[in-house]
């Protein structure tokens, strides 16, 4: 911005200089033509502005439009639930029948273990966030 403004201090220095050389009979023309270059100035940076605001709103749309919506409702997820605890019963049978406690104790752990990959993949934040800030690379010293 600084060279901008020494450019249109320039301009305001020639534009005055004209004056002084041609008289206060193109006084009327002289800043008019001024203001036109100031009014292009402006125009120029008001552009840039929408421009790049227009770009920004664009772009959080599109993020926006890019996050995993959770297409699961709470009947889907109490569903899942029921049908959980339904099949938990035969499981818990077959393992305890044929492995006794450790296969009764497999048995629970597959059920808690496909119970706990749907509460995941339903609300990811439930579990804490598995993304860590990395440090930069100035953090290092020797």
């Amino acid at each position: 911005m600084d060279a901008r403004d020494a450019e249109l201090k320039k301009e305001l220095d020639a534009t005055l200089q004209a004056r002084r050389e041609l008289g206060d009979e193109y006084e009327s023309a002289l800043v008019d033509s001024f203001l036109a270059k100031v009014d292009q100035r402006i125009d120029g940076s008001v552009e840039r502005l929408v421009r790049r605001q227009l770009a920004e709103q664009q772009m959080t749309v599109a993020r926006e439009s890019r996050k995993p919506k959770a297409t699961d409702s709470w009947g889907e997820r109490f569903g899942f639930g029921i049908v959980s605890l339904v099949l938990a019963v035969p499981l818990s049978a077959i393992g305890g029948g044929v492995g006794h406690l450790p296969g009764l104790v497999v048995a629970w752990l597959g059920i808690v273990g496909v119970n706990v990959v749907q509460a995941a993949r339903v609300d990811p934040a439930l579990f804490g966030s598995r993304r860590r800030r990395r440090e930069p690379d100035d953090a290092w010293e020797d």
